[in-house]
């Protein structure tokens, strides 16, 4: 455990990862507590003596930008935006996504253009590092002004109102204050709309769906590897000279891997009965080599955002300026979340067709990967299962960012639908784990159909870990715990077998 300190340095995804696994607590370096500190002085001394009305600060919200708030009033304004725009539905989201979403906001506000005080930034801090979770729903964001209602949640226990978890326990906002220590945030102007307005809901799913997508992007190659020489595939297609001449980066990327994994495969290097090979085995580099690139595009563009200062207005002390404008808008990730939905989709599309090969009677495999078909149905059922989730993932990746519908009498009439595109993306990467899962289970039933012949020995280091937990079928038996076991290793990839980096 370490402490990260939160400063002007840019984070990173890989940096960010480190920070959630290793359980690494959150300081404010005394860089960032110095811009927080200017910029809410900044504001202060700017209401005093500004008549003119600031949007958000001394008015209204959204289509109430026109009403003027009493000097008076500011605090009770924010805290009012606070409460009623906490109107979260569907499932609590995991508390994996609530602490990204914690980590992303302060980085945000460190920055010094959102005129939070330190004392608002701080409790944020107080949260991530103790373990207060507050409770925040999945659906309700629009994208569009911020995560409005997620970041509602999120923020209400500042002010000792909604709920958190705490060692896995529940607490109303008071409750958790109290057994703290801690006293409710009295917020200041502009506060409320500066923890409300801003991306970090989609953007923390988003770091979520890139951290799990990069890893499932190897592993794809990994057990499409095991597949195609369970299936006595040709090793040609794999050649660098062939990926040289068309040179996308992900497509060369993957035919170095999947050489790299069959290299000393006894079963690769047999005499082949068969010129070719179906797609789903030999367009592996282009398929999965295109959704590398996908992720790689997603992954520069959610860095950008993660760094950004996102809600509204944006506060610039040094220039004297209050600017209401827009960096609340989603629409940056609503995109790249739908492509990178779409890019992994299309891993588990090609991975079931690999699953079908296999069962398919063919290259001297038995028919559905047991040796007394009829009798018995063998592996036939696991890949309608696998049929089931791909569908599934299908329509899962149809676009949310091509969709609008207007919001605050008009006012808000573009929106992003950000946060959905990035939620359904998490729910594709769980399908796709199990789709991953499947083919493994079928991978090696099959590759057992190719002894005394060895794959290669990465191969069987991992065959030899997986059979620690998934056992060899030899006739009809239940399977749905066999595919729990395998999707058990497959979550666990980095803790059952260690692949090589590539």
């Amino acid at each position: 455990m370490a402490t990260h300190k939160i400063s002007d340095k840019k984070l990173t995804l890989k940096e960010v990862g480190k920070i959630i696994a290793h359980n690494d607590k959150l300081e404010l370096s005394a860089a960032a507590v110095k811009r927080i500190q200017k910029c809410r002085q900044f504001l202060d001394d700017k209401v005093k003596r500004q008549a003119a009305p600031i949007y958000g600060v001394t008015t209204g919200f959204g289509s109430l930008c026109n009403t003027s708030i009493s000097e008076a009033d500011l605090g009770k304004l924010q805290e009012n935006l606070m409460m009623s725009h906490a109107c979260g539905m569907g499932d609590e989201i995991p508390e994996e996504i609530v602490k990204l979403m914690l980590l992303l906001k302060v980085q945000s506000l460190s920055y010094g253009n959102s005129g939070v005080q330190v004392e608002t930034t701080q409790r944020l801090i107080d949260f991530f590092n103790n373990g207060v979770y507050p409770v925040v729903y999945e659906q309700g964001s629009l994208g569009a002004s911020g995560d409005l209602v997620p970041l509602a949640h999120l923020c209400l226990p500042i002010i000792g109102m909604g709920q958190v978890k705490y060692q896995g326990q529940y607490y109303s906002g008071k409750e958790i204050n109290k057994k703290m220590g801690w006293k409710p945030v009295a917020l200041k102007s502009k506060e409320g709309l500066a923890l409300l307005n801003g991306t970090q809901f989609m953007s923390a799913n988003a770091v979520y769906c890139l951290l799990k997508a990069e890893k499932l992007s190897q592993m794809a190659d990994f057990i499409g590897s095991i597949s195609l020489d369970a299936f006595d595939g040709r090793i040609e297609p794999f050649h660098p000279l062939i990926h040289q001449v068309r040179a996308h980066k992900g497509q060369q990327e993957t035919a170095a891997n999947i050489l790299r994994i069959l290299e000393g495969s006894e079963i690769v290097r047999q005499h082949k009965q068969h010129v070719q090979d179906p797609y789903s085995f030999r367009c592996m580099p282009q398929v999965h080599g295109a959704s590398k690139d996908a992720i790689r595009h997603v992954k520069s563009v959610i860095t950008t955002e993660i760094n950004a200062v996102t809600d509204n207005p944006t506060v610039f002390p040094d220039e004297d300026l209050v600017i209401s404008a827009g960096n609340f808008h989603g629409q940056p990730i609503a995109i790249v979340m739908d492509f990178l939905g779409i890019a992994l989709a299309e891993l588990g599309n090609i991975s079931e067709r690999r699953i079908y090969q296999l069962i398919d009677a063919k290259r001297n495999l038995p028919s559905f990967l047991v040796k007394n078909p009829g009798l018995n149905s063998g592996f036939m059922i696991p890949q309608y299962a696998a049929a089931a989730l791909v569908n599934q993932n299908k329509n899962y990746a149809n676009p949310c960012s091509t969709d609008s519908v207007p919001s605050s009498q008009g006012q808000e009439d573009h929106v992003s639908m950000g946060a959905n595109a990035a939620t359904k993306c998490r729910r594709i990467i769980s399908n796709l784990e199990e789709i991953f899962a499947i083919e493994l289970f079928n991978a090696a039933q099959a590759l057992e159909f190719r002894r005394p012949l060895k794959s290669s020995k990465t191969i069987e280091q991992c065959i030899s870990a997986y059979r620690k937990q998934v056992p060899f079928v030899e006739n009809d038996t239940t399977m749905y715990d066999k595919i729990h076991q395998s999707i058990s290793f497959v979550r666990n990839w980095e803790n059952n077998f260690e692949i090589a980096e590539f």
